[in-house]
């Protein structure tokens, strides 16, 4: 059932709600809040190493399952009748035909455009959304290396990458702060989907979606993620692509640490040529003008909050 925006207001950390108002217009923490208010459509993609959108279309269509084409991703589909339990009752879902993904998620491979024989470095991989995304969107040629610190989630990403039937993948269980000095100008491109405080998948009525989140935390985070920042830049060989995202919508995790990062390595933003509705630009206010070309997508009926940004290393 959905709650009065006042309600919303209430249930969510203050610091976070005073956040919003720092960073954005009123109508915009209006939109954010209706966002975080909803109850989200389940949407995923085919996995193209095993399936095919067309054969997919049909499959549903036999089961009565409704749903609805991402206009700017063909491989992904809105279920507007089904839940995720749901879903995972089908034998397509265990075959590994589908991997259920929210919209969101998608953009930061599909930002990245890594290419057949490519070397790509997953730096933060679990659960292998994106990982076994890039190796489809690469045919399964290629190189990737997925690295996942915590032991737990690591046997996740293995167990995905398998059902995928993604054979490029190689998964590792290290820091990530350190595989720039171990593979140094190493990879074509890298993607940086990095540990964050998850304010983009906030619910209003779920209280588990927000209980951890803090000020504190937040300043904890932006700390591991310049180091991992720091990382990619290594990892990457010159004239390469880094792709930085995350799944939460404060200035601290994501445009100030562009900012620093622009001030500290060789690197420039580059334009992000995707067409997807609720996105504003990056916020440039005092900061380098460059960052407008990050888009920050916002929470919706589809999509979960996020925010990507498009590198190179000059």
């Amino acid at each position: 059932m959905l709650l009065p925006i006042s309600e919303v207001k209430k249930r969510l950390p203050n610091d976070f709600i005073n956040n919003l108002y720092e960073n954005f217009s009123p109508l915009v923490v209006d939109n954010i809040l209706v966002g975080m208010n909803c109850n989200k459509y389940t949407t995923l993609r085919v996995n193209t190493l095993k399936y095919n959108i067309q054969d997919l279309m049909k499959y549903f269509k036999e089961k009565n399952i409704k749903f609805e084409r991402v206009p700017w991703y063909n491989e992904a589909l809105i279920i507007k009748n089904a839940s995720e339990k749901d879903i995972q009752k089908l034998d397509i879902y265990e075959k590994g035909y589908i991997y259920l993904q929210s919209l969101s998620s998608m953009v930061p491979p599909l930002v990245l455009q890594p290419k057949q024989e490519e070397k790509i470095l997953d730096l933060t991989a679990a659960p292998g959304s994106k990982t076994t995304q890039i190796a489809s969107l690469m045919k399964n040629k290629g190189y990737i290396l997925a690295n996942e610190l915590d032991k737990i989630r690591y046997e996740r990403l293995k167990y995905n990458i398998e059902v995928q039937g993604t054979n490029i993948v190689e998964v590792i269980n290290k820091r990530g702060e350190y595989i720039g000095d171990e593979y140094n100008k190493y990879f074509d491109k890298v993607l940086l989907d990095t540990p964050c405080s998850g304010e983009g998948r906030f619910i209003a009525n779920l209280t588990s979606t927000y209980r951890d989140w803090s000020l504190k935390r937040v300043n904890q985070l932006v700390k591991m993620q310049k180091k991992l920042f720091e990382s990619a830049f290594k990892a990457v060989k010159q004239n390469g692509t880094i792709v930085y995202s995350t799944c939460t919508i404060n200035k601290e995790e994501n445009e100030y640490i562009l900012n620093w990062a622009l001030q500290n390595f060789n690197i420039k933003l580059l334009d992000i040529d995707l067409n997807i509705k609720d996105t504003l630009q990056g916020c440039n206010k005092d900061l380098n003008l460059s960052i407008n070309k990050a888009i920050k997508i916002l929470p919706s009926k589809t999509m979960e909050g996020f925010f990507v940004a498009k590198i190179k290393k000059l």
